[in-house]
């Protein structure tokens, strides 16, 4: 049931007057949305309310854009929402039965507007606000309003910006007049009162998704290295420092996190994938205590500490989506201590790095993307046999039509990018949940907006029975190093005029997969494929060869380009299929990377190549080479040198698990 708010949106004086920005656009028009205003923002909000008797049940109804950190009676309780645009806000619901007691009471909230056109909230838009109510007994105790107090926290100094613009490293003040705001003691006499906001935009509606947990991890094992002190957690996690230090007014500790060591021992804080996490914290007179607001991912702290400054307590909070591991590894694999420890990468990836959305990588981009997180969501829905996750990528990912009708790659965001074959594997999504869930009524819902997506992609790029002329970057394969030499330009930033076979084979098995969801539901099928297929064989096939071209204009034959015909089954003969797995097996899964090796597992199974599958997962370069260089998370690639810019943890590759399953080739056939 959704909540109908008693109280306002209301936000400080500095966005008060501000009027929405658009940040909405087809990636190639030209838009220029700086970002030198309004930016890095930490918000306070405090109210001090009264109850006559410890209530029997409460509940507090909360949002906050972009995001907000909540504290009852000086407690923490929780922090969200989950990444959503405007018109569809999330807003979280919460028992706080346990926090209120009889008498005075004191909420504090901490929010932050970041201000940066990226791929972790839609920011940069000039929107800011809090909106909340506490009902008590049935009863509305609370609301936010005018009488709430505010002020912005002085404790961050902004350090500069990491990833693509993902996150700000801070410089934390212990001893700005903010600090322990959220205690019912703390003095707010000089902070100014809420404003009200006028005519917002927002539509709110009940977030669908579960809160993040947080577990606490004390280092493994720690060590002195000259003035630096360094802590290991035994493993990559995402979240935060918790720390008690006691030393003099305007110490400074110099904090680096990192995902490894340097050779000479010390933290390598200038990550792979090109985010410097080097910080620094100002201590107040005798005990300060650290208060990170936004999370990194790391194993490894390195404090550098000045003279006479002790640590009491340092702790991780790491946070992360509700996991249960509900599948267990397949028998047939169960006593290989290899596969055994792929499995247990690929589970430890899942259950560490989903977030509140799926992403991709933990530092670079933090980003909810659509293509590689149909696999990553599905492996997710496969090992906890829930299925939250994958309904808000398919939910997020169609409502992004307001864009574009033939979608996005990025969701809930404000970065602006689009790939070609990405909502051609959401249609696939939408069936592999179908086929585990069986919610029939749901995939009528998508029924209706794939078919909808689909002629949107026939109207704008279907020519002569093919895709082309596509205004959208082609992935293909990535990073580039894997894509065998792929003789189309699918170069980002440009249209590809060219029709090529990756994006064809996704977008009649798209359509194939539209005639699968009528055929379930009793309909009609969408659409003949036939002359699509003609097309197809005619343009890309080569019968001396039996083997499949790149592109209409080239003769150049990659396993990148024959694997999605293998995963799709569109080879026209025993003999082609053969020729593509001998042209696998030449090459090896190692060679492959995050687009192409999901499909050749799916096209072996397809062709009951069990020995095949069981070799790519026991390939010396691929799993078992993130695990010989100390990978406790899956990789943006095999080895930590992938790519220029290597995510230590990316979720992709944790897929394997999908194919270490029992029971699994159903949802593809």
């Amino acid at each position: 049931m959704e909540h109908n708010f008693y109280g306002k949106w209301i936000t400080d004086g500095e966005f008060a007057a501000l009027e929405p920005r658009n940040v909405f656009h087809k990636q190639l028009d030209i838009v220029d949305l700086p970002c030198d205003q309004h930016r890095n923002r930490h918000i306070l909000f405090r109210r001090i309310f009264t109850i006559d008797k410890k209530p029997t049940e409460a509940q507090v109804y909360i949002t906050a854009d972009d995001y907000y950190k909540l504290y009852v009676n000086g407690k923490f309780v929780c922090q969200g929402p989950a990444p959503s645009y405007h018109f569809n806000y999330n807003y979280n619901t919460v028992d706080i039965t346990e926090y209120l007691s009889e008498g005075e009471n004191t909420v504090a909230v901490h929010t932050l507007y970041q201000g940066l056109i990226n791929r972790v909230w839609q920011s940069g838009d000039n929107r800011h606000g809090l909106l909340m109510d506490i009902i008590a007994d049935g009863e509305c105790v609370l609301k936010s309003d005018e009488s709430f107090k505010t002020a912005v926290h002085s404790g961050y100094e902004e350090m500069g910006v990491v990833g693509y613009q993902t996150q700000f490293m801070e410089r934390y003040d212990s001893r700005c007049r903010e600090v322990d705001f959220q205690l019912p003691t703390f003095d707010d006499s000089y902070w100014a009162y809420a404003v009200e906001k006028a005519a917002p935009d927002y539509t709110t509606a009940p977030q669908k998704s579960y809160m993040l947990e947080f577990e606490r991890r004390d280092p493994v094992k720690s060590e002195c290295l000259g003035a630096s002190k360094i802590y290991d957690f035994g493993s990559t996690y995402v979240g935060y420092i918790v720390a008690r230090v006691r030393g003099k007014a305007g110490d400074k500790i110099i904090l680096r996190c990192g995902q490894e060591l340097l050779d000479d021992g010390h933290v390598r804080y200038e990550l792979r994938a090109n985010c410097v996490y080097e910080e620094e914290w100002i201590l107040a007179d005798g005990e300060s205590v650290l208060d990170w607001f936004d999370y990194k991912s790391f194993r490894y702290i390195e404090l550098i500490l000045p003279d006479a400054v002790t640590v009491d307590e340092l702790y991780m909070s790491v946070r992360h989506y509700p996991f249960t591991l509900r599948s267990p590894l397949s028998e047939k694999y169960s006593s290989d201590p290899d596969l055994k420890k792929i499995w247990e990468l690929c589970v430890n990836t899942q259950k560490y790095g989903v977030q509140e959305v799926i992403q991709d990588c933990m530092e670079r981009e933090k980003g909810f993307y659509l293509g590689d997180g149909c696999y990553t969501a599905l492996t997710n829905m496969l090992l906890t046999r829930d299925d939250t996750m994958v309904r808000k990528l398919i939910n997020d990912a169609f409502s992004t039509d307001f864009i574009t009708d033939t979608l996005v790659t990025c969701m809930d965001c404000s970065f602006m990018q689009e790939i070609a074959e990405y909502p051609l594997m959401l249609v696939l999504l939408v069936l592999w949940h179908y086929r585990f869930t069986k919610d029939v009524e749901y995939l009528r819902d998508n029924y209706k907006k794939t078919v909808k997506l689909l002629e949107a992609y026939r109207k704008s790029y279907e020519k002569n029975g093919l895709l082309r002329d596509l205004d959208k970057w082609c992935v293909v394969e990535w990073p580039k190093n894997f894509q065998h030499g792929y003789a189309v330009d699918i170069n980002e930033g440009k249209i590809c005029h060219e029709a090529h076979v990756s994006i064809n084979a996704y977008y009649i098995e798209a359509i194939k997969t539209a005639n699968k969801m009528a055929m379930a539901l009793g309909e009609a099928e969408y659409r003949d494929i036939t002359p699509l297929y003609s097309s197809f064989l005619n343009t890309f096939y080569n019968s001396e060869k039996h083997l499949f071209r790149d592109g209409e204009f080239t003769d150049h034959i990659s396993l990148v380009g024959n694997s999605f015909v293998l995963a799709f089954e569109l080879y026209p003969d025993n003999e082609c299929r053969d020729e593509i797995i001998n042209l696998y097996r030449e090459h090896t899964v190692h060679s492959l990377s995050m687009f192409c090796t999901f499909p050749v597992l799916m096209g072996l199974m397809k062709c009951d190549r069990d020995d095949l599958i069981l070799e790519a997962l026991k390939d010396d370069g691929a799993w078992l080479r993130t695990l010989r260089e100390d990978g406790t998370t899956t990789f943006e690639g095999w080895g930590r040198d992938s790519k220029w810019n290597t995510s230590l943890f990316h979720m992709t590759m944790s897929y394997a698990a999908t194919f270490m399953i029992d029971g699994v080739k159903p949802i593809f056939i």
